[in-house]
């Protein structure tokens, strides 16, 4: 894939973050979500590719654009797998909170875990730790190897994790092992990568979270140089034979990194929503708002900050907005 092609992918999440942006704070997180949605989806027929969404808002049946196995782009070469979350954090926005982002990975066709929307067991670590972590090794050993790799004493780490019932007994051996625990409310995608960005002050994810959040983040780690595991947490027949569908032959089987996404021609997106530890949220002033967006390709390693200004024009094309006065 062409270089040029991320400053497209980014005209694609800020438009989805500028249309759900308006819609912080109002409690209504299925408008937002939708607002995201037909925003990213405009500006994607725009872009001169291929591509067909292999993780979205749903099966065909489910969600009217979007949805897993929906051709996007003018049709022109080259072939590529999307995954989209037009909204990644439906109640921080919703409430007003940190952390809401849109993101997108692009990849070559086939190259991109086709992930059904169960839940996925993880865990995550930026660069400096890569190798130092396994899915299955105990929580203090997992701490203690980290630790080691980033020159920390184990008290210094700090491991994010969402804020759920199912993760009391991992958070008790975290707190017991003395590291320090971030909890969240929503949004692994940006904890996730979080773990490999420095200033963030995250050192390891754990916990089980939404299987198609976990490719998303795993395309940003392999752009970074970090490392993720998991593995597919399927509950009840129907759950387990969509695994199958993937064509899994083992569905208990450890997702290394490139079994998530394969190769390095990757390309990542992510526009602030509301301000988060990664990125500033939209900035709403009058005539024009102001977005701030990470950008990564795998292949070069490179790293783009966008801070972009936005013309807001009496009938935008990607931007959702109340009637004039």
């Amino acid at each position: 894939m062409e270089r040029e092609l991320a400053l497209e992918f980014v005209r694609v999440t800020e438009a989805a973050a500028l249309a759900a942006g308006r819609l912080m704070g109002r409690g209504d997180k299925e408008a937002a979500d939708q607002a995201a949605v037909d925003a990213m989806r405009r500006v994607f027929d725009t872009i001169h590719i291929a591509g067909t969404v292999v993780i979205g808002e749903g099966e065909m049946d489910e969600a009217p654009m979007l949805y897993i196995g929906e051709k996007v782009g003018t049709g022109d070469e080259p072939e590529v797998d999307v995954a989209v979350d037009p909204l990644e954090g439906t109640n921080l926005v919703a409430k007003g909170l940190p952390n809401a982002l849109s993101v997108v990975a692009v990849a070559p066709k086939g190259c991109l875990l086709h992930a059904p929307d169960i839940y996925m067991d993880k865990i995550a670590v930026g660069p400096k730790a890569k190798g130092c972590i396994h899915l299955d090794a105990p929580v203090e050993e997992n701490l203690k190897n980290v630790a080691a790799a980033l020159g920390k004493n184990v008290e210094d780490v700090t491991a994010i994790i969402l804020d759920r019932p199912r993760h009391t007994e991992i958070i008790r051996q975290i707190r017991q092992a003395g590291a320090r625990v971030k909890l969240i409310s929503d949004g692994d995608v940006s904890a996730a990568i979080a773990t490999a960005l420095e200033d963030t002050g995250v050192d390891i994810l754990f916990g089980i979270g939404g299987a198609p959040e976990g490719v998303l983040a795993a395309a940003a780690l392999k752009c970074l140089g970090g490392e993720m595991q998991g593995r597919l947490k399927p509950e009840g027949e129907e759950e387990l034979e969509r695994v199958c569908k993937m064509g899994l032959s083992d569905p208990n089987k450890l997702l290394q990194l490139d079994d998530l996404v394969q190769g390095d021609d990757i390309f990542f997106a992510a526009t602030g929503i509301t301000d988060g530890d990664m990125l500033r949220g939209v900035r709403y002033q009058g005539q024009t708002a102001s977005t701030h967006s990470l950008v990564m390709r795998g292949i070069t390693g490179t790293i783009r900050n966008i801070e972009a200004v936005h013309i807001l024009t009496r009938k935008p094309h990607f931007v959702a907005r109340t009637p004039d006065c």
